[in-house]
């Protein structure tokens, strides 16, 4: 997901979204029964009634039990629809839906696999960023959810947690002048009198969060992406409103040559025999990264390219935080701070070292609030510059060759899987060869700012020896000693320079480097891979 700053009102808006949204994650949303279980399948029927604003469904979800003794069946599901029938295993069954908690009694007899059919309608309630929407524009209809973080349950019952992915087939029913999208590979589309249906199935486990629904008016067209082996050709999809359709042809099409960087950077896109797509929503506030079908405001739909950061950042979820899942919201970093920092990358690909840095820039600011891991705000800037600023020291720490290393074997290990921040800390040690704890403490799990230290230098001749006699104090709120790789460039009289590179791992730390002539001045950290401020007090 990503919020965009581009004039006064989208500044007010994310301003709104990184300060004012909390982690709106109860405690007791999830029970213990439900990491007791792990759904294999959904298979989602519904009905859009546009005019009353309300849902058909018919939902099957099959799964297994993994706990011998458990008595409950839990999943989640809001608790304002009318359910009509409730099956297990075919057969009609008692139930309890209070608040979001959705709970069958287990029959002694049931051993392990189960099929719950829930048959409703109503109206879906309004949570989080969305949930689920009924609207329109220029007297056009628009449908379309936003589960993330725990809002599925808002319109279908599920286990809501981000490590129980499942596979899905849906099929959304709406007016037959209506293209409704949803994830994974159209099936078929079948239209009986004025409605028509459309067909979406997954191959890919899919998180439920994920799980999504756009149904418009659309005009459609696509680009064919060739896999980086030639072995598949993948159609990338889009749908835009027909008012926007000649800004999105535009603004849309960066997206092959963004996917032809990341699958060559990281690994091969990661539903290839699926379809990577673009939909058009009402959603203002920015971007949300569906698997295989991102949602992109309307308002981000210009014709002119500007905001390429949003969709690069988008399509960089499909492989960090769809294909590589978290298994709890306390990792959410790994999935905004990962597509963050690829915006920089892109913007490196394209324009060189400089943009990089320039990129870069742009997402450090004086105070991060909390800490990475477990934030307080899932959406914060915290959790997305900050992230992104952590896999850029990383990246320095490691050097190159290991960094790129270490993201391709992380996708390709975890790749439809669920995976920790201390899974990713482990392999980054195992591919480094280092000891990477202090990194991750000083970053990640306990520091929540940056670096700031104040310093002074002085040159020093002993014969024909030219040293430079550097002092620098930690003077940073919060963590008290990072512990870091400062490069310092050296500027001769003849217009030469050079980079001297040393280790701070205390408060105080005095060096003495020789040097090749004497300087005229320093510069700390100048090709900009630390998240700090220097200050020289000489």
């Amino acid at each position: 997901m990503k919020s965009h700053t581009f004039n006064s009102v989208a500044l007010f808006l994310t301003f709104w979204v990184i300060i004012f949204t909390p982690r709106i994650y109860p405690d007791d949303y999830i029970t213990q029964n439900q990491k007791y279980i792990d759904v294999l399948h959904y298979d989602i029927n519904i009905q859009l009634n546009t005019k009353l604003r309300t849902i058909n469904a018919d939902v099957k979800i099959k799964g297994v039990i993994k706990n011998k003794d458990l008595k409950r069946i839990d999943l989640n599901f809001y608790d304002n629809f009318n359910i009509s029938d409730v099956y297990l295993n075919g057969e009609k069954t008692t139930y309890e839906n209070k608040g979001t908690r959705f709970s069958i009694l287990k029959p002694p007899t049931l051993v392990d696999t189960f099929t719950i059919r829930v048959v409703y309608s109503g109206k879906p309630v309004r949570r989080g960023f969305s949930s689920f929407v009924f609207a329109s524009i220029n007297g056009q209809s628009v449908v379309y959810s936003l589960n993330e973080p725990n809002y599925a349950s808002t319109w279908f019952p599920c286990n809501d947690i981000p490590s129980d992915k499942a596979l899905l087939d849906i099929k959304i029913t709406n007016d037959s002048s209506q293209v409704s999208v949803s994830n994974g590979k159209l099936i078929d589309v079948k239209t009986v009198n004025n409605k028509r249906t459309y067909h979406w199935k997954t191959y890919y486990p899919i998180a439920t969060y994920l799980i999504s629904l756009y149904s418009s008016n659309y005009k459609e067209f696509d680009q064919t992406y060739i896999s980086q082996n030639k072995a598949d050709t993948m159609k990338i999809k889009y749908y835009a409103f027909p008012y926007n359709y000649k800004k999105a042809k535009v603004d849309f099409s960066i997206n092959l040559d963004m996917l032809k960087f990341m699958s060559k950077t990281f690994g091969e896109y990661p539903f290839i025999k699926e379809k990577y797509g673009v939909a058009e929503f009402l959603w203002q506030l920015g971007a949300i990264e569906h698997q295989t079908i991102t949602g992109i405001g309307s308002s981000l739909v210009g014709g002119d390219n500007f905001f390429n950061d949003v969709y690069i950042h988008e399509l960089s979820h499909q492989w960090w935080g769809d294909a590589v899942s978290i298994k709890d919201w306390k990792d959410i970093w790994l999935n905004e701070g990962f597509a963050t920092y690829n915006e920089a990358l892109y913007d490196e690909y394209k324009a060189g070292p400089a943009a990089l840095r320039s990129t870069m820039l742009s997402k450090a600011q004086n105070r991060f609030s909390g800490k990475l891991y477990n934030p307080h705000n899932y959406f914060s800037r915290t959790v997305y510059n900050k992230g992104a600023w952590v896999l850029h020291m990383l990246r320095r720490e490691v050097g190159d060759s290991t960094f790129y290393s270490i993201l391709r074997k992380y996708f390709e290990k975890y790749k439809y899987k669920n995976v920790s921040t201390n899974d990713f800390k482990v392999l980054s040690e195992k591919i480094s060869g280092k000891n990477l704890t202090y990194f991750f403490k000083q970053w990640v799990y306990e520091g929540t700012g940056r670096i700031e230290a104040e310093y002074n230098w002085d040159v020093d001749e002993d014969g024909d020896d030219i040293y430079l006699d550097f002092q620098l104090e930690q003077i940073q709120k919060g963590y008290k000693s990072y512990n870091f790789p400062l490069d310092i460039k050296i500027n001769y009289k003849d217009s030469s320079n050079e980079i001297k590179t040393i280790r701070i791992n205390n408060i105080n730390v005095e060096k003495r480097i020789k040097l090749k002539a004497r300087p005229i001045n320093i510069e700390l950290d100048p090709n900009n891979w630390l998240l700090s401020v220097f200050k020289n007090n000489g």
